[in-house]
Formats: structure tokens, sequence, C-alpha cells
């Protein structure tokens, strides 16, 4: 059957009519992730900040540091907690004003400063991170044990595919993340 020109320009007026596809940004996974790490990071920062007047740059800082057993530069920071280097340095002046970290020479190379926390840093860690952990649990109390296994494991395919370090052991191993 041979199509006439109204036919034609029905079916134009159709696919006109259709909405163009659109970017749902509450299915896209990079913003539901970016948006689940700063409600966490958000409802994590109660037992620091209101507590201690820590904010989640400075926490990152001597969480950072308080899980290494060797002193790491500012740099090394930043990459693993994946903020801005200005952001780690304002923290780590305060933090170093607060005598909650301080600085220590780099034998290997006498120009760099590495970062590591004071008896007073470390305590606060250890004091935190139980804290922490519990927080974390009431936060993932919505999922069964199995749940959060498959969710780890989901997690660490995706770093793995992005190359990303997973493990502490890791990090400290290659003096980098």
């Amino acid at each position: 059957m041979a199509r006439t020109s109204s036919d034609i320009a029905l079916k134009a007026r159709e696919t006109s009519a259709r909405p163009k596809p659109r970017l749902d940004l509450f299915k896209f996974v990079p913003f539901r992730l970016n948006r689940l790490a700063a409600e966490v990071s958000s409802a994590l920062s109660v037992e620091y900040q209101e507590r201690h007047g820590l904010d989640i740059p400075a926490w990152r800082v001597i969480a950072t540091l308080g899980f290494r057993n060797d002193a790491c530069s500012a740099q090394y920071v930043a990459q693993c907690t994946r903020t801005h280097k200005s952001t780690i340095s304002r923290a780590v002046t305060t933090l170093l004003n607060s005598d909650l970290i301080e600085r220590v020479e780099n034998e290997a190379d006498r120009r760099e400063f590495r970062l590591q926390l004071t008896k007073k840093g470390r305590a606060l860690y250890e004091e935190l991170f139980p804290q922490l952990l519990r927080r974390e649990d009431e936060i993932l109390a919505c999922l069964s044990a199995q749940e959060r296994k498959q969710l780890s494991a989901l997690l660490g395919k995706i770093e793995q595919s992005l190359d990303l370090i997973q493990t502490s052991e890791e990090a400290d191993a290659k003096q980098a993340y």
C-alpha cells in the first residue's frame, strides 16, 4: 500500500510529539552513589562534629592517618579520600593547630614532611571509630546480613573495575592510593 503525504505528515507529527529521552537522575548510578555518600557522611559527621568540632575534611585526615601504620603525605590523604588538596590542606592546618596531628620529616626526602596522629589525635581516633562503626550499623540496619555481604561484594566489583585499591594493606604496600 502506498503512503500518502498525509500519512507521512501524521507519522512525522507522532515522532516529534514523543518526548525526547532524558536522563533520570534518580536512576543514574553515579548520582545515586554520590547522594548516598553525601548523606552517609553527613549522618556520621554528627558523631565527630557536635562532640569534637571536627568537620568532614578534618575527620577524613584523622581517619586516614588512623588506619595507617606509618606517617603519610597530605597528598596521600587527598588521593585516598578523593578530597581536593586545598580542602585537605586547610584541614591539616586546623588539625596541626589543635595538636591532633604532627609533621614528621620524610627520611627518604628531607624536603617533604609526612603527617601522623599525635597521642591526642590517636586517642580521639580510638574514641571515635567504634562510635562511627555503630552508626554505620544503624544506617545499614535496613539490610539483612546477606544483603550487607552482597552490597560489599558489589561495591568491591565496581572498585575493582575502576582499579581502586581496596584494602589498607594494599595501600600501605604500594605507599599510594
